[in-house]
Order: C-alpha cells, then sequence, then structure tokens
C-alpha cells in the first residue's frame, strides 16, 4: 500500500488538478452528455462537479423518497387494514361468543359422556337390587311351599304305619279264621257221625219196642241187615288210593316248578342282556348322532389336521361360559358359514391353518384366561379389541373388473360373527382377495393392472408381488384344491359300520323282547299245567277221602248190626236192652250237645273274628282313602313346591345376568372415567 501524502505529492509533481471544474472532454463524451436525460443530466453533474459525497447523497435522497413513499403506501394500506380488521373484529365478535358457547357446550357434552356410562350403572344396580328383592320373595315362597310339603308328608307316614299294623292284624286274624274253620269242620264230622249213631240208637229202641214179641223175626231181620250191609261191603269195589297217579302228579308239578324257575332265571339273564343291548344301543345312536351333526363334523377335521385336543377345548370353553367377561368365539372353523363348495376351497386355502382352531376374546381378562386353561390342548388364542362395525371398505366392481371376469371378494363370501370377520381380515387380508371365472384366468396379465394383487379362479390361484427394491412385479400361480375342513365329512366307512351295529344291536333287541314274550309264555304255560295237575291231584286225594268216608260207615252199619245181633242172640230182656240203649242214647245226646256247644261257641268266635276282620278291613280302607286324599294334597303340594323351585331358579339366573350386566356396566363406566372428587362434584351440578 501506498501512502495518501506520497499520491498528493506525485499529483502536484505533474500538475494535475483533481478539484478542478473545469474539464475538456472527449466528443464521443460531449455526444453522451447531450443524450442524458435530466434526472442523469443532474447525476453526471454532480460527479462532474467534484464533490464525490454528492452522488452519494443524492442517491441516499432518492432511496429514502422511494423508502417515504413506500411507507406512505404502506401506512394507507394498514390504515385500511386495520379498518376493514375493525370491521371484522366487530363482526366476528358474534361468532366468538358462539365459540365460548360451544365449547362450554362441548365441555358439558364431554361431561355428560362421561356421567352417561355411571346412570346406566346406577339404573342397572338398581334394576339389580329390584332383582334381588324378588329373588328373597320367591326363595321365602320356595321355602315355605316345601315347609308346607313336608308338613303335609308327615301324617301320611304315621298313617302308614298304622295301616301296617292294621294289615299285620288282619292277617293273624285271618290265620285265626282259618283256624276256627278247621276245627268246625271238625266238630261238624264228629256231630253228623254223632247224629248218625243217634238215629241208629232210635232206630234200634223202635225196633225194639216194635218187636218185642217177636225176637226170631228180629233176629231175621237183623241177620238180613247184617247180610245186606255185608253184602253191600263186599260188594263195594276195593279201592286203592292212586299213590302212582298222585307220586305222578307230584312229581310233575316239581318238574313244572324247577321249569317255571328255570324260566324265571332264564327271563332275569336275558332282561340282563336285553338291558346292556339296550344300553349299546343308546350309546351306538349317541355317538352316531355325534358323528352326523355338522359341528361335531369340523371339530374332527380339525382333530384329522392336527389339533388332537380340539374336542376338549371347544367342550370346556362350552361348560365354562359364565367365567367370561365378553363374547368367546372359536374354533374359527365353527363360527364361518361359506354356501359354496368352491369358495370353501378358496378361503380354507387362503387363512393360514392355525386360525381355523383358534379362540377369539375380546378383552385382556379373557384371553389370559383362555391362555391358562387351554395351554394343555395347545390351542392357539387371538385377542380382538376392535368394535362390531365390518373393517373393510364396501365391495365395488368397476366396469373394468367386470370386463376381465372378476366377480366378487373373497370376504363378501362367507358369513361370520363380526370379530371373527375382522380377525380373518386383519390376519389373512380376505378383503384384498378377489374372485373371478374363467374368463379372469385367461385375463390374469390384465388383473394386476387394476391394482389386484390376489386373484382366485376356477383353476389357478394368482399372487403377484412387487419388489421393495427394483420395484418389479413377480407372479406366483397355485393349483386350487377342494375343502377338506368345511365340506368335509365323517368317514363313511366309520358311519356305516356304526349303523350297521345300530341295525344289529336293534335287531338283538327286537329278538330279545321276542324271546321274552316267548318265554312269558312258556312260563305262562307251564304254570297253567302245575295248577292243572294240581287241581287233579286234590281231585283225587278228595275222591280218596269220600271213598275212605263211605267205607268207614258202611263198616261202622256192619259193626252196629252185628253187636245188635249178638245182642238179640244173647236172649237179654228188652228192658235190659232198651236201659241200655237209652243209657247210649242219652251218652251220644251228651256227646252231640257238647259238640254243637263247641260249635256254637266257635261259630260265635267265627262272628267275632270276622266282626274284627270287617272292622280292620273297613279302617284300612279308610286309612287308604285319607292317605289317598292326603297324598292327593301332597302332591299338589309338590306341585307348588316343583312350581316355586322353577320360579325361583328363574329369578336367580335373570339375577345373575342382572349381576353381570352390572359388572360390565361398572367396566365400561369405569373405562370410559373413575370416580374423583372434582368429577362428582361436576356430576352433582
Amino acid at each position: 500500500t501506498v501512502p495518501k501524502k506520497d499520491i498528493i505529492d506525485v499529483i502536484n509533481k505533474f500538475n494535475i488538478q483533481i478539484n478542478n471544474l473545469t474539464q475538456f472532454l472527449p466528443q464521443d463524451r460531449v455526444c453522451e452528455f447531450a443524450k442524458l436525460t435530466p434526472i442523469q443530466l443532474l447525476e453526471e453533474t454532480e460527479k462532474a462537479v467534484g464533490d464525490p459525497n454528492l452522488p452519494v447523497q443524492h442517491r441516499q435522497l432518492i432511496e429514502w423518497s422511494k423508502e417515504l413513499r413506500n411507507l406512505q403506501v404502506a401506512v394507507k394500506q394498514k390504515e385500511q387494514t386495520l379498518n376493514n380488521l375493525k370491521a371484522l373484529n366487530a363482526e366476528q365478535e358474534k361468532d366468538v361468543q358462539r365459540v365460548r358457547q360451544r365449547d362450554k357446550l362441548l365441555k358439558k357434552a364431554e361431561l355428560m359422556k362421561k356421567k352417561l356410562p355411571w346412570l346406566k350403572y346406577d339404573a342397572k344396580k338398581e334394576q339389580f337390587q329390584k332383582v334381588q328383592e324378588e329373588e328373597k320373595i320367591f326363595k321365602k315362597k320356595m321355602d315355605d311351599a316345601a315347609k308346607i310339603w313336608q308338613d303335609a308328608k308327615a301324617p301320611i307316614e304315621g298313617l302308614k304305619k298304622e295301616k301296617t299294623t292294621i294289615t299285620s292284624s288282619m292277617k293273624k286274624i285271618t290265620n285265626q279264621i282259618n283256624q276256627n274253620t278247621n276245627k268246625r269242620r271238625e266238630v261238624t264230622d264228629d256231630e253228623i257221625q254223632l247224629s248218625a249213631r243217634l238215629k241208629t240208637t232210635l232206630d234200634d229202641i223202635e225196633h225194639l219196642k216194635r218187636h218185642e214179641k217177636n225176637l226170631q223175626q228180629k233176629i231175621s231181620k237183623a241177620k238180613e241187615g247184617l247180610a245186606a250191609a255185608e253184602r253191600e261191603f263186599q260188594d263195594l269195589q276195593p279201592y286203592e288210593p292212586p299213590r302212582d297217579e298222585m307220586t305222578q302228579l307230584t312229581n310233575d308239578i316239581g318238574h313244572k316248578i324247577c321249569g317255571i324257575n328255570d324260566l324265571k332265571q332264564r327271563r332275569k339273564e336275558k332282561e340282563w342282556q336285553l338291558s346292556q343291548e339296550r344300553e349299546n344301543l343308546r350309546k351306538c345312536s349317541d355317538r352316531l348322532m355325534q358323528m352326523e351333526s355338522k359341528n361335531n363334523k369340523l371339530l374332527q377335521a380339525l382333530q384329522r389336521a392336527g389339533a388332537e385336543r380340539i374336542n376338549e377345548a371347544y367342550s370346556w370353553v362350552q361348560n365354562n361360559k359364565n367365567m367370561f367377561r365378553g363374547e368367546v368365539y372359536g374354533p374359527v372353523l365353527l363360527e364361518v358359514n361359506v354356501q359354496s363348495k368352491t369358495h370353501a376351497g378358496y378361503l380354507e386355502s387362503h387363512v393360514p391353518n392355525y386360525i381355523w382352531r383358534s379362540f377369539i376374546t375380546q378383552n385382556a381378562s379373557d384371553r389370559d384366561l383362555l391362555v391358562r386353561q387351554l395351554k394343555q390342548y395347545g390351542t392357539p388364542i387371538l385377542n380382538y379389541t376392535g368394535g362390531n362395525s365390518i373393517m373393510c371398505e364396501p365391495l365395488n366392481i368397476t366396469p373394468e373388473m367386470k370386463q376381465l371376469g372378476i366377480t366378487s371378494r373373497l370376504d363378501q363370501e362367507f358369513d361370520a360373527p363380526p370379530a371373527v370377520k375382522n380377525v380373518l381380515i386383519t390376519q389373512a387380508s380376505v378383503d384384498q382377495s378377489y374372485i373371478g371365472t374363467n374368463q379372469a384366468d385367461q385375463s390374469a396379465d390384465d388383473v394386476v393392472k387394476l391394482g389386484i394383487n390376489d386373484l382366485w379362479t376356477p383353476r389357478n390361484h394368482y399372487r403377484w408381488t412387487r419388489s421393495r427394491y427394483g420395484g418389479h412385479l413377480s407372479a406366483n400361480v397355485d393349483s386350487i384344491y377342494p375343502s377338506r375342513l368345511f365340506m368335509c365329512d365323517v368317514n363313511v366307512s366309520d358311519i356305516e359300520m356304526l349303523r350297521s351295529e345300530k341295525d344289529e344291536h336293534t335287531r338283538n333287541v327286537e329278538g330279545m323282547e321276542e324271546a321274552l314274550k316267548e318265554l312269558q309264555k312258556e312260563q305262562r304255560k307251564l304254570e297253567d299245567e302245575e295248577a292243572e295237575f294240581r287241581k287233579k291231584k286234590e281231585a283225587i286225594a278228595d275222591r280218596v277221602r269220600l271213598e275212605k268216608k263211605k267205607r268207614e260207615d258202611i263198616q261202622r252199619r256192619i259193626d252196629l248190626k252185628r253187636r245188635t245181633l249178638e245182642d238179640i242172640s244173647k236172649e237179654e230182656d228188652v228192658e235190659s236192652s232198651t236201659r241200655k240203649l237209652t243209657d247210649k242214647l242219652a251218652k251220644l245226646n251228651d256227646d252231640r250237645f257238647r259238640a254243637l256247644l263247641k260249635l256254637k261257641n266257635l261259630l260265635g268266635e267265627a262272628v267275632a273274628l270276622k266282626w274284627s276282620y270287617t272292622e280292620k278291613n273297613m279302617a284300612s280302607i279308610e286309612l287308604d282313602t285319607k292317605i289317598w286324599e292326603m297324598e292327593k294334597d301332597v302332591k299338589k303340594h309338590e306341585k307348588d313346591v316343583l312350581s316355586a323351585s322353577r320360579d325361583y331358579e328363574n329369578c336367580k339366573r335373570i339375577t345373575q345376568e342382572h349381576k353381570q350386566l352390572v359388572l360390565k356396566a361398572k367396566q365400561h363406566a369405569e373405562s370410559v372415567s373413575m370416580i374423583t372428587d372434582n368429577l362428582a362434584k361436576e356430576f352433582e351440578k
């Protein structure tokens, strides 16, 4: 760098006047100077004057003038804007008031949203308390009815015991009556014999009185009578009791009784076999019914597909539904209903296999419970916490899709509860898979241009994937296989085998019933034959008794006539004979009187026993009537108890349902908002 003083010295040395305003300009510069505008001329003049600050100040003045004009314009614009804003502010003041009021109402609505679940909870709680009171009332009614029933049953037992006592007394009286009858029969037989002897003695006395003068005639008549009696006795055919026939009848009766007992034993064994066969038939029918039911078929299909203990898991869930807070679905295969066999094959191939045997819960507590309980069965648990609306876009088949043969979407071809359908949509993307015809199969290359990455046709399954690096498309084509789960059938051979087994059991039951009927007929026949043999035996015994009595009567007359003849032959006088006969007659009369007196006593005893038996029988009938009437009342009370019990059970079930509703309402209310002191004060306003 050169100091300024050195530069000034050089200028002065060469006589250069930099501050001189008079300069000699070249010709071209003069021409340019003439072409300048007034403003440019002023600027050049200021430059030529010699003061270097003057142009700068001029430029600053120009800039400040521009800025002043800009500021003036801006001030005018700001004033106009201010006026417009003031007018707008005045207009929007009302809107602000409305917005503040809206915010206030929104806060109040939010508070009401928090308060509404608690109000519902209070209403549910009040209903639950009412139902609890009704349950107590029904329980009291049931207890009262049961007490009345028990009180009504107590007298019947006493009457039955009294009837048992009367029945035993009647049996004793019957035995006494039978003994009295036997005694009367014996006394009657003795009296008949005494009467016969008395009549014979009277006849002898009359004969002695009539034939007093002609003893020889009496002797001859006595001999003739004795001879006639002896001839009658000789003419009487000797009667030998048919001992062989009686023995044969006794043996036949014994054989029949043995046969009857054997038939009873065979019948008992046959009845036991019949009960066993009926039980086998019932088990076979139940098993066949289970194999032919839809849910059981699906469960067996899952079991064959690898879920070996799916039946036990399903049974546990069905038997413990009261332990869940929300609805539990599963297995998923049982919740899905597909009408078309073709679409069933598409859906089964599209959805992963583990989903079909999974159970779906709708809250965390149910999921944790199922995970603990079903862990031993190896069953997956899926938890869905969304709403009840289907999370997919509506089906929209465009004309371009129709032209290519696309007819539907996979999520539209089956029915299922919303939770199950949403799980299939989120886990398997069934709402992104389309269904087409054979035309779509032929136009598969054009389908991907419509944004479809998954297509099912009757012959193939197309899937297109885009590379995340190069962006190019790759296609995958799979063959279509028929459904193994939805359209599964239980092994036909097993069903046919069960049906044949059921038919065999049915035939066996029918054959056993026919055999039982034949055994009953044979037993009845043997019992009839045994009764017939007993009748024959009794008839023979009666005939033997009659023959024996007849021979005894004839022998007694012979003895009497022989004694009479001997008496006459001894030539005793009539008086002594008459006296002897009179003594004999008196003795016979005394014996007969004693027999008749004994018969009278026995008859009186029989009448008393009959009277006592009739009284006991009437008392038994009266007790039967009372017991029957009281049992009718007891049955009525029992029906009342059963009715009260059913009412109480229904009320108890309703109480449990209300309790569940109260718990759900409380959980919902707590999930919306927890009650705090400030919130409680807000609710009370």
